[in-house]
């Protein structure tokens, strides 16, 4: 028994099946950011100018929804005033453009003033929950619209900033060039958040997320946790403002309104709570919904309609989607994948 028990102990640990999957997940975000960039590049090539600014918006838009669809999905910290929070990352890039012509001066900056804005709501958000924490963040998308109109000399009030910038290099189409600068901040954003939430940081996020007190007595900085989460998520809308600064080349506070907060909320839920991939198709959403609404509107004729049609368009999605797939749109896959492998 005894030599038995030592050429067993003896025996050699299968240790490449077990590092082949660990290599493969580390890749996967890699290679997944790779065959995007060269889908979009052809995109790029392929469709006509308005096509790629609705590419390049569709970039922009997914910088905000990847990180909100991480606080909330993977936090369960509920904000609705993210939109606030872009345009504050727009306005520290104008500012700094306008100052310095310097589009990666500019956007650091807007990064930094984001971060901070986002340390200090989060360190106010780790106190609250529920109907309390939406209320503050609901507060911030009403002050800060109104901050712009009190220093008016700094951001010209109503009317907003306009953005000084460089032409694209050589012959690029202006379209084609936002595009390209959209979706390389866009990528490089997902690709940080994945490799943040598939590491130690995504899992502080799930148990804080499941059960604070669990967490708590697993060692985890519960209100630390949420604060980094805060500050994630604001980064990632203020490189969504800064983009957007580009797309419009202006700033003013009607492009950030109420609204847009409730939009990037409806488009996360839709997409799918706590999925990039989920956060990609609310991007599109946000793109492709308000388009549609437009073109009803306009074959109808009233102007009134198209205030409040894209609203009601993104109530009635939501609703269907809760119905068919309440995991959201990136749930959808998951279903198929199990219904195949039951047939199999």
């Amino acid at each position: 028994m005894t030599d038995m028990k030592t050429k067993a102990s003896a025996r050699p640990v299968p240790t490449e099946g077990l590092k082949r999957p660990r290599t493969g997940s580390r890749l996967a975000p890699i290679a997944t950011i790779l065959a995007g960039g060269v889908l979009v590049l052809i995109l790029s090539y392929t469709l006509e100018p308005f096509r790629n600014y609705q590419l390049a918006t569709v970039g922009a838009y997914f910088c905000v929804t990847a990180g909100l669809t991480v606080l909330t999905g993977l936090n369960g910290q509920l904000s609705l005033g993210h939109g606030a929070l872009m345009a504050t990352g727009a306005y520290a890039f104008a500012l700094t453009q306008n100052t310095w012509l310097s589009l990666p001066l500019s956007f650091v900056v807007a990064i930094v003033v984001t971060t901070v804005a986002g340390a200090v709501i989060g360190l106010a958000a780790a106190r609250l929950r529920g109907p309390y924490l939406a209320g503050l963040t609901l507060a911030v998308a009403i002050v800060v619209p109104s901050v712009t109109s009190t220093f008016d000399e700094t951001f010209n009030s109503d009317q907003g900033l306009s953005v000084v910038l460089d032409p694209p290099p050589g012959t690029i189409p202006m379209e084609r060039w936002q595009a390209w600068l959209a979706w390389t901040g866009a990528l490089l954003t997902v690709l940080l958040l994945a490799f943040l939430v598939r590491g130690a940081f995504g899992r502080r996020l799930r148990a804080v997320r499941d059960d604070e007190t669990a967490a708590k007595l697993a060692g985890v900085n519960v209100a630390r946790t949420q604060v980094l989460a805060f500050v994630v998520s604001a980064v990632c809308a203020g490189v969504s403002g800064a983009l957007f600064a580009v797309l419009a080349q202006s700033v003013s506070p009607g492009a950030f309104p109420l609204t847009l907060s409730l939009f990037l909320v409806m488009a996360i839920v839709i997409g799918g709570l706590g999925s990039l991939f989920g956060a990609l198709l609310g991007a599109i959403l946000l793109v492709a919904l308000p388009t549609f609404a437009q073109s009803v509107a306009e074959q109808t004729g009233s102007h009134r309609l198209e205030g409040n049609l894209a609203l009601v368009v993104f109530g009635v999605v939501l609703i269907v989607v809760m119905l068919a797939a309440p995991g959201g749109l990136a749930s959808i896959r998951f279903t198929f994948i199990r219904r195949f492998r039951r047939q199999r």
